[in-house]
């Protein structure tokens, strides 16, 4: 448990580095816009908010060297970077080295050391795997108790960047999640319910959230509407109520053993049949059948902010005022039109030259028809859908209007440890640009200019990947 002790005296240590911060000057925050981002954020607010602390914040879609340089001409002092920065720490060095900086990451480090002026919190420092043990928003929740135990009231918003980012080993947190878990259950901000692992259970018709379902799969149910509503009538379940489609939440118990058991049954071929069962997250403080009482869906509702730039949104949602609940719900709902309008281009360019197939990978280069904030929301459907072949490398691309061009990388069914960030570093390295994100989730930005350069090096290195995986298997 050394490593642990070490950890959390880092975060000490980041505490008393704040607490000489002049409380007279403004604090500037930078975060990811996840939803790990945007949960972490929301809990630097509301300890700021305590400390009667003044702060601006700016909500990026990644921390690029022309980024710092326009941070380090604003006035501010003092720099808070979280669920960020890890990665930049030689820009950091070189550009910021007049600002006091903390860095609140979980992200892997690059090669560089952190300056004098910079007080750097990471798992990976202390060899604890921060793309599994704990969040963004896991850290700077940390800080947070660390600073005033009393924001143990706030966990079920770490909890909430943890799912976001995809931290749940076999349905379970690993240690450093899992305490934060267990602070949000004393506290009753969250509640564990074992039952079904399917998502849109609080918001979606029940039909729905079947004929959705990839992870897990039903065969028959998934991917058809009139498979599920077919499978209900078989089980005994009528899907509507009067005129109106039942949603899982208004299930008896009696007809949820139903649901259960035939889905169970539906997947007896499959490996483990059962891992249909798992823990639900249920925020009892928030109303029913919203998006914000189930923290899958919460999770969704943040990242949905996020990508369509209205990241306040989210925060206030985080921090629980009613104003900016009702606009993140607006806000989800221009989301998923965007994402249906991105499926939409997808299916219909199918065979032009911008979408290449080949084996063991998929390319689609959007150009300006998808927002870059969108592309990788598109990669990860693609990657779910029960149509792609396994271990499918799924890279996207789509550009900005500062003439760079947003990448995300993806991987159908990935059941071994293939790091995808490294893979697109790799590819990054021979066309320039920046790359990060998690083992199962990359992204990078690279200058428009070098598309064509970009797409014929990952073509290459994506091929011999993809030959790899199935010599090994």
């Amino acid at each position: 448990m050394d490593r642990y002790k070490s950890f959390q005296d880092s975060i000490k240590k980041a505490v008393d580095r704040f607490k000489s911060w002049d409380k007279n000057q403004a604090i500037r925050i930078i975060s990811h816009l996840d939803a790990d981002g945007i949960s972490a954020s929301a809990i630097i607010i509301h300890l700021l908010n305590k400390e009667n602390r003044k702060y601006s914040i700016s909500i990026v879609p990644q921390l690029s060297r022309e980024k710092i340089i326009e941070l380090s001409k604003e006035s501010y002092p003092y720099f808070i970077f979280s669920d960020l920065g890890s990665g930049q720490i030689k820009d950091l060095n070189d550009v910021l080295d007049k600002k006091e900086i903390i860095i609140l990451d979980h992200h892997k480090l690059d090669d560089a050391e952190a300056g004098k002026n910079i007080t750097h919190v990471n798992p990976h420092l202390q060899g604890i795997d921060g793309s599994k043990e704990i969040s963004g928003a896991g850290v700077a929740y940390l800080f947070a108790v660390d600073m005033d135990v009393k924001n143990k009231k706030i966990a079920h918003i770490a909890v909430i960047g943890a799912i976001g980012d995809i931290q749940e080993e076999k349905g379970e947190f690993l240690y450093l999640n899992r305490k934060i878990l267990e602070d949000a259950v004393s506290c009753n901000k969250i509640k564990i319910k074992k039952g079904l692992r399917l998502f849109g259970i609080q918001t979606k018709p029940l039909h729905k959230v079947l004929e959705y379902s990839t992870d897990p799969y039903i065969p028959g149910v998934s991917g058809s509407e009139s498979g599920a509503i077919q499978f209900l009538h078989q089980i005994g379940i009528e899907p509507k109520k009067g005129s109106t489609w039942k949603k899982m939440v208004h299930l008896d118990e009696d007809e949820m053993k139903k649901l259960v058991t035939g889905i169970i049954m539906k997947r007896l071929n499959e490996t483990n049949p059962e891992d249909v069962l798992g823990n639900i997250y249920v925020l009892p403080d928030e109303k029913k059948e919203s998006p914000t009482r189930d923290a899958r869906e919460f999770a969704t509702l943040l990242n949905a902010c996020g990508r369509m730039e209205k990241a306040s949104f989210g925060i206030g949602t985080c921090l629980g005022i009613k104003k900016d609940i009702q606009r993140a719900l607006r806000t989800l709902a221009e989301y998923k039109k965007e994402i249906v309008g991105a499926i939409n281009w997808y299916h219909e360019n199918k065979d032009s030259k911008d979408i290449i197939q080949d084996n063991g990978l998929l390319i689609i280069n959007a150009k300006d028809n998808i927002s870059p904030t969108i592309i990788g929301t598109l990669a990860s459907i693609i990657s779910k859908s029960n149509n792609m072949k396994k271990k499918t490398y799924i890279l996207s691309l789509a550009r900005t209007l500062e003439k760079t061009t947003k990448i995300s990388l993806r991987i159908s069914s990935n059941d071994t440890d293939i790091d995808l960030r490294n893979i697109l570093k790799e590819i990054v390295s021979s066309a320039g640009g920046e790359a990060g994100g998690h083992q199962y989730a990359a992204g990078a930005l690279i200058n428009t200019e070098f598309e064509e350069r970009f797409i014929e090096t990952a073509k290459r290195i994506l091929k011999n990947k993809a030959v790899e995986e199935v010599v090994s298997n």
